[in-house]
């Protein structure tokens, strides 16, 4: 039997320090001094910070070969903390105060949570929920020492393959002893529950011991177990039990591998060698699942590796998310941003995921009604222009209907046009005419009265046409009534609409008020309510781009007051409303913008190699910690931000007056380096709302050939295709199917497809 008393000396000998920024004393008698934040680099990132410029973002821009990933990631420092460790703070998500990666594998349809967590220093995976039951790895010639303690021995966190949901890690102990650990998630038949399987590599002299944080385990062959038999820990062969822990020593002053499996939920599991070949077939097992659900979606090529490894595993992150804002803390729960992520799985190819968290948003209430029947709304109608599935409309238009009835009854009473005062954010709950609100109400309105056109429902599209019809005149004579334009040239449009009170801001970060201001004002230029290119949308683009909205192409944030949560500690970003703000962008032609937003999310506002993103993350340096923090990472919404951007700089769909999708725009906002001669771009599978879409771009020295399939369920108004060639460079002729084609801009580098139908096989001279 495990001695608990032995068990809580272990415990008590592992525990670490707050993470990155104190000294640290390891078991193994070695000290391990801080890593410091530079007063230079405090300086310099406080005086970006102190600007109402995109300092930064505009000094890349104006590089040659523009925003990148390492130009991005130079700026700051990375991205690894989550709050303190235990003891310290009810929040506390790991022990180590260290990251974590979700990783699972659904055991079927309907099961879809069923995860566990990996802390991405090594140093312990977590049953399903932050405060569950872990099973540690230490190390050290004595084996006290906590796996990944000390930061600055600690190699950067990386996945198999560049974007497997498969942890690998490196650590050198307090002696001096080199560590490589990899860990992943996956299923075999011995047992129903999701298992965990960990393999560390030792070098001469070290040691690891794998420590589960239950007590009153028995052993039984190679297995730990429980009450009732059920199984929590397998482990390979040599190991040594001590008083609760499984040990292992290097042999004869050789390195050595060796392998445990965690099991989720404790349960009955067959007997099983745990060896080489057992761990490397479930790997492959897990490795196979994954790449198989990406097949089943969209491909993009893009000949920059780090943007496609991030690709794949947000897709990864996101399928395993589903409808949940997050996973296995307080935020794993459905959030109105999901509809968001709904769309964006959709465009990728994932339609089943899709129409999940948009069914899903049916039996959630909100804060936010009105706003809440508006996504709703552009959900479904979402779902079914890129599907066609008019089953599904049908069986939501009931709960439709009354959600309807609900804004009519609204304005019929209204005053102004405009529904009624909803709270202006979760943090502010004072009730407003909030344009975001309404806007998003409008677009909903105008969306499912489309759809209802198109799938036989024609007397409520005309009622929610005549609603949305009132509706918008209420809006645009509030707008008009409220907008103050600025002696720089730029428009400022409150939230708060009809209210004196809230006053164009000198940098939006400066207060409350201001912070949420440019948290939501996104949903309202996304919406269609400002037409592209019209004065009102070009002057609040002035006004975001000169009072401290963005930096490094991020949406800037800043708590006030500072409550101390991990994220909001310093002035940061919250790119969870990146999504619209980058839709906002693409409907204005504002491809270097978008593309860095792309390089700053990549390299400024997730963690380098593993891809993870918190609600929020800080910018500014934090007293005591060298690398900054997240807020209850994973974050589903903020995944969507870099895979609805890298989409719309490949696929962007234009939209009539009415909101109605009307033209499809290809490759409008690419990198220049992404057509040097020999790269590609390759988009298969891509759903649009005119149907299944894809295209190939090949650069050739002096041409560009391009093949084409266009959608052919729904054939789009208008089909431009943009070469953003090398700088310098300009389409000297075209030729379609080895005929000459007229139809091109030789200075922009766009090619009007429109009216082409099928396969288009093109070639593009330049010079």
């Amino acid at each position: 039997m495990i001695r608990p008393a032995l068990v809580a000396v272990l415990i008590a000998a592992a525990a670490t320090a707050v993470a990155g920024g104190q000294a640290r004393v390891d078991g193994g008698g070695g000290s391990c001094p801080p890593q410091q934040v530079d007063a230079s680099y405090a300086a310099r990132v406080n005086a970006a910070l102190n600007t109402r410029q995109d300092v930064w973002g505009n000094d890349l821009l104006r590089t040659p070969g523009g925003p990148t990933y390492a130009r991005v990631a130079a700026f700051l420092h990375p991205l690894m903390l989550v709050g303190p460790p235990a003891g310290d703070s009810p929040n506390r998500l790991t022990d180590s105060g260290i990251y974590y990666l979700a990783f699972g594998r659904p055991a079927g349809k309907h099961d879809f949570r069923s995860i566990d967590l990996h802390v991405a220093d090594g140093s312990e995976i977590v049953s399903e929920y932050v405060k569950r039951a872990r099973l540690s790895v230490d190390v050290g010639v004595a084996g006290y020492e906590r796996y990944g303690s000390c930061l600055s021995r600690l190699a950067a966190p990386r996945l198999a393959a560049g974007y497997l949901p498969i942890l690998r890690t490196s650590y050198v102990d307090a002696g001096g002893v080199h560590y490589k650990q990899e860990s992943f998630a996956t299923r075999i038949p011995q047992t129903r529950s999701l298992v965990s399987f960990v393999r560390v590599t030792m070098g001469p002299r070290g040691s690891v011991r794998f420590l589960p944080s239950v007590t009153g385990l028995r052993h039984v062959g190679n297995q730990l177990r429980g009450p009732a038999r059920k199984t929590f820990l397998v482990f390979g062969p040599g190991g040594r039990l001590d008083a609760g822990s499984v040990l292992y020593k290097a042999r004869r002053g050789k390195p050595r591998t060796v392998y445990a499996a965690w099991l989720s939920r404790p349960a009955l599991t067959g007997f099983f060698r745990l060896n080489a070949s057992v761990y490397k077939r479930a790997r492959r097992s897990a490795a196979g699942y994954w790449n198989l659900r990406l097949a089943g979606g969209a491909t993009v090529e893009v000949p920059d590796r780090r943007v496609m490894n991030a690709e794949r595993n947000l897709l990864i992150q996101n399928l395993l998310h589903t409808w949940r804002y997050s996973l296995a803390n307080s935020y794993e729960r459905f959030s109105w941003e999901m509809v968001d992520v709904a769309e964006v799985l959709g465009e990728y190819g994932f339609t089943g995921v899709e129409r999940q968290i948009v069914k899903a948003s049916f039996h959630r209430r909100s804060v936010f009604p009105n706003r809440a029947v508006g996504v709703r709304m552009a959900g479904v109608a979402d779902y079914y222009r890129r599907t066609g599935d008019k089953r599904f409309v049908d069986r939501m238009t009931p709960a439709l209907r009354i959600l309807l009835g609900k804004l009519q009854l609204q304005l019929a009473e209204s005053p102004n046009g405009l529904l009624e005062r909803e709270r202006y954010g979760v943090d502010i709950a004072r009730p407003v005419y909030g344009l975001h609100d309404q806007a998003l109400a409008l677009q909903g309105l105008r969306a499912v009265a489309d759809v209802w056109s198109k799938t036989g429902h024609t007397l409520l599209a005309g009622q929610a046409s005549l609603a949305a019809d009132q509706l918008e005149t209420g809006l645009r004579s509030a707008v008009g009534a409220s907008s103050s334009w600025l002696p720089d040239g730029s428009l400022f449009i409150p939230i708060s609409l009809l209210d004196p009170a809230e006053r164009p801001y000198g940098s939006v970060t400066d207060s409350l008020e201001g912070s949420y201001w440019n948290l939501v004002m996104p949903y309202a230029l996304a919406s269609g309510l400002f037409p592209p290119g019209s004065p009102g949308a070009t002057g609040v683009l002035r006004y975001i781009q000169s009072h401290g909205s963005r930096l490094l192409g991020l949406v800037r944030f800043r708590a006030w007051p500072n409550v101390g949560k991990a994220g909001y500690r310093s002035p940061g970003s919250d790119d969870v409303y990146g999504t619209s703000w980058a839709r906002f962008l693409a409907d204005n032609e504002q491809p270097d913008q978008l593309i860095l937003s792309l390089y700053g999310k990549l390299g400024a506002d997730m963690t380098a190699n593993t891809f993870v993103s918190g609600e929020g993350s800080t910018i500014g340096p934090v007293d005591g910690e060298y690398y900054r923090s997240m807020f209850r990472p994973p974050n589903a919404a903020n995944n969507a931000f870099f895979l609805e951007t890298l989409q719309l700089m490949l696929v962007h769909e234009t939209r009539a007056v009415d909101g109605t999708p009307d033209g499809l725009e290809l490759a409008y906002a690419t990198p220049r380096r992404w057509l040097l001669p020999g790269r590609r771009i390759v988009v298969r599978g891509a759903r649009t709302s005119f149907g299944s879409l894809s295209y190939s771009l090949v650069a050739q020295k002096g041409s560009i050939q391009v093949r084409l399939t266009v959608p052919r369920r729904v054939h789009p108004a208008a089909l431009r295709l943009r070469l953003r060639l090398p700088v310098g460079k300009r389409i000297t002729s075209v030729s379609v199917g080895g005929r000459a084609f007229e139809r091109f801009d030789s200075r922009s580098g766009t090619i009007d497809l429109s009216g082409l139908t099928g396969r288009v096989n093109l070639v593009a001279s330049y010079s």
